[in-house]
């Protein structure tokens, strides 16, 4: 498993820090904005915040006194493409699976896996 992905599921891997991501994906907001919306203190949102930016998912901008922050598309097409390697990895080998079954299957291969502890034509006393 790459680097950048442990550090990106291991960043959205908090309950509190993937409700904030998810927000900021609808649209940026400020800690105060985020703050009125979840159960948690401005300082924990700010923390929260700092983790995801430098985690590489997050960015901010200065609008006057506040600070916008709103997803790095950078980071989250980074996370995204370590994603899909992982997903595609997974597809390929469950394909390998399934052929390998259909295969064994037409040589007539006996797999335990494939047997039911139940009998369902046994007669029961």
């Amino acid at each position: 498993m790459s680097a950048y992905g442990d550090a990106g599921l291991g960043l959205l891997g908090d309950p509190m820090r993937r409700a904030i991501f998810e927000m900021l994906a609808r649209r940026p907001s400020a800690v105060g904005d985020l703050a009125e919306q979840l159960p948690i203190s401005r300082p924990a949102v700010s923390q929260h915040l700092k983790a995801l930016k430098d985690g590489g998912l997050v960015v901010a901008h200065a609008e006057g006194t506040r600070r916008i922050y709103r997803l790095d598309p950078q980071g989250v097409a980074a996370l995204r493409t370590w994603l899909d390697g992982v997903w595609e990895h997974a597809l390929a080998d469950f394909h390998k699976f399934a052929e390998q079954s259909v295969a064994d299957e037409a040589a007539g291969t006996d797999h335990p896996a494939s047997h039911s502890t139940h009998d369902s034509t046994r007669e029961l006393p």
